[in-house]
């Protein structure tokens, strides 16, 4: 049976016994010689055997036998043109082309077997010949792109895959696959190429993808926006595939376009809710990442007014609304947001309290900060009512409700700030000290310069000398503020540390103003007198819990440690 005989030489060809598989195929095929499965068998095994000239006769057989049947004819020409007889060849190919004048088969089975012979500029030139011949300008655009590919001509492949995408759109991730692996210095080339003059809707894609995948997410956006300017189906899946590739990317700017394409998508998207609703909520997201809350705003407001919209959805909308609202400086609304809108869950409620509170503290609104927590019993709401308290000057109350906190309220450095202050605060012999929390509450808005006047003057409030009640505390603050100012505040910040170094006696102060000390001496490039004062810390106060940091310090002054 030639069913079974051809089983039983595949199996050998499996197996590498082409010798033997060899001989079941030219036998199948001496009793039928028109059996494709055979003849195709035969081409594989011959060629590694160095026998392919063998399979002609066969192959010749076979096209005499059945004139019309485009496989047979495609087996005899790759036969010729694998042998090196091109005349032949072309007859072959001429023949078929005249007999199907409508088929690219003859044209792209031809040139894809002198691609195979390496042979890559003929291959180019039967295409382009099967391209007249046939009257499509975009015919055999993808081969013809890939063979200019492999010759080093990006911007010939550019133009061939914009020219296929026209009559197969569905090419249009492979052409971005195949463009991106551009060279950097061609990928200019091909951006102008594929924008210039009024390029169509795909070809517009395909930039935008390429753009997009090479790092510029706002020039891709700019590029492909118009594409999507009418709305259809296939320009919601387009929007849908540029914003997962520009996910791909975490760059503000590749989120901000990311937002862009969602919102588009969501536009496009006719029905209320589902997926509409759930692509603006992830536009807002986006936005929200790339900086642009005003835009996360706009994008919420229409989810918080489709009551149609998914649960998760509208729990987002609702909340990042209240949250624009906060961060734009509109406390007012916002507080009015919290109190009658009931769509808000009671996690987001609180939260969002909470973040009212902080920003009434920036601006220096204590009463209402005070308000908006004053019956949460979190532990986060009792951090936040001890930084209230202490901006208040209640420093006792501060010390309470901070301990009530505990150490695992907000984040990290949350938490670190908390075990800071209250370090200071156990230095500080007072329950209240208003002139402490102003200074402290002009720190917590941002306003350093003023905040480092009003430290000073109330460390002068406390005691001098050995020990000094707090006073070196709140100067060596005072200090690390200036520090971080300009020129003169630096100045500022020396004098502290020689103040404190000079009249704190024995305490913690001393040694950690004079490492301050050396690190901003080291800052201004004063390398020589920054290791004179890390050597005498480590002489004067070997106990110091600073020593370590000091010593690190002078090994990286002396260019033994790199600066990371």
């Amino acid at each position: 049976m030639p069913a079974q005989a051809i089983g039983q030489g595949f199996e050998l060809e499996r197996a590498g016994q082409y010798e033997q598989a060899a001989g079941i195929y030219l036998a199948t095929l001496r009793a039928d010689p028109t059996n494709l499965s055979a003849l195709l068998g035969l081409e594989r095994v011959l060629r590694p055997l160095n026998r392919l000239g063998e399979l002609l006769p066969a192959a010749q057989r076979a096209a005499a036998a059945s004139p019309t049947n485009a496989a047979l004819r495609g087996v005899l020409l790759r036969t010729y043109v694998a042998l090196n007889e091109p005349d032949s060849g072309r007859a072959v190919a001429l023949r078929w082309a005249a007999a199907a004048p409508r088929d690219e088969a003859p044209y792209r089975e031809w040139a894809m077997a002198l691609e195979d012979a390496h042979r890559h500029a003929a291959a180019r030139d039967v295409l382009l010949v099967g391209r007249r011949a046939l009257g499509r300008p975009g015919a055999f655009g993808i081969e013809l792109a890939e063979l200019s590919r492999l010759s080093g001509d990006w911007e010939g492949a550019a133009r061939e895959w914009a020219a296929a995408l026209e009559d197969a759109p569905v090419q249009l991730p492979n052409a971005a696959s195949a463009l991106a692996e551009a060279p950097d210095a061609a990928r200019e080339r091909i951006a102008r190429l594929l924008t210039a003059g009024t390029p169509s809707p795909l070809t517009r894609r395909l930039a935008g993808e390429l753009l997009l995948g090479w790092g510029q997410p706002q020039r891709a956006w700019a590029v492909f926006e118009p594409s999507v300017a009418t709305p259809s189906a296939d320009a919601a899946f387009a929007l849908r595939r540029f914003a997962d590739l520009a996910s791909a990317r975490s760059t503000p700017d590749a989120r901000r376009v990311r937002a862009l394409a969602l919102a588009r998508y969501a536009d496009l998207t006719p029905e209320p809710g589902g997926a509409a609703a759930r692509a603006r909520a992830d536009a807002a997201r986006a936005f929200i990442d790339a900086g642009d809350r005003a835009a996360a705003r706009a994008v919420l407001e229409r989810v918080a007014q489709d009551s149609s919209a998914p649960a998760d959805a509208q729990r987002l909308a609702q909340r990042a609304v209240v949250e624009a609202l906060i961060d734009g400086g509109q406390l007012d609304t916002a507080a009015r947001q919290l109190a009658t809108n009931g769509r808000l869950s009671a996690d987001d409620r609180a939260g969002l309290r909470l973040r009212l509170a902080r920003a009434r503290i920036a601006t220096g609104d204590l009463d209402r900060a005070d308000s908006a927590v004053a019956r949460d019993s979190s532990v986060e709401g009792l951090a936040l009512q001890g930084w209230i308290a202490l901006y208040r000057g209640r420093l006792k109350d501060a010390q309470g409700l901070f301990h009530a906190a505990g150490p695992y309220a907000g984040d990290r450095h949350e938490a670190t700030e908390r075990t800071a202050m209250l370090a200071l605060l156990q230095q500080v012999p007072a329950e209240s000290f208003r002139e402490l929390g102003g200074a402290l509450l002009l720190l917590a808005q941002g306003d350093s310069l003023h905040a480092v006047q009003a430290l000073r003057l109330a460390a002068g409030r406390l005691a001098t000398g050995a020990g000094g009640g707090g006073r070196p505390d709140l100067l060596l603050l005072a200090g690390r503020v200036a520090a971080r100012l300009d020129s003169a505040q630096q100045q500022t910040a020396l004098a502290l540390f020689d103040e404190i170094v000079h009249t704190a006696g024995e305490g913690a102060a001393a040694p950690a103003a004079e490492l301050e000390w050396a690190r901003l001496l080291e800052r201004r490039a004063q390398t020589a007198e920054a290791m004179r004062h890390l050597e005498h810390l480590i002489l004067t106060y070997p106990g110091s819990a600073v020593v370590p940091e000091a010593r690190r310090e002078l090994e990286r002054a002396k260019g033994a440690i790199p600066k990371s």
